[in-house]
């Protein structure tokens, strides 16, 4: 039996540091096609410099801020879809509901490379 084919969704929320509008978060709600695309993405390309230097223009967070979970092709989730997942999260720990980078063993490059 083949695994059922399934995209990565994934929210990022941060608190801007400087005024640009109101409110200063500002969120990332992006799918992709699997996790080593957004793996690639997120830690291969000039995105890992931005990232590198969110301090400059995040205000550091206290708590989760970023959540994965798995959709149906085609799927587009809402923010408050993706709000709810993050909250899940952040209560109950990682489940098909949401979870983060440590939960997927096919995911390596953020081991090594958010470290670099």
């Amino acid at each position: 039996m083949t695994e059922p084919i399934r995209h990565l969704a994934q929210l990022n929320i941060g608190r801007l540091r400087y005024e640009a509008d109101d409110p200063r978060m500002a969120i990332n709600l992006s799918v992709w096609q699997n996790i080593e695309t957004f793996e690639r993405f997120v830690w291969q390309t000039l995105h890992k410099r931005f990232y590198g230097r969110r301090h400059e223009w995040f205000e550091p967070m206290a708590e989760r801020y970023f959540v994965m979970w798995w959709v149906p092709p085609g799927h587009r989730p809402t923010v408050k879809e993706a709000i709810e997942r993050l909250d899940h999260f952040k209560r109950q720990g990682a489940s098909d509901r949401g979870f983060g980078w440590e939960s997927l063993p096919a995911a390596q490059l953020w081991k090594t490379a958010r470290c670099a």
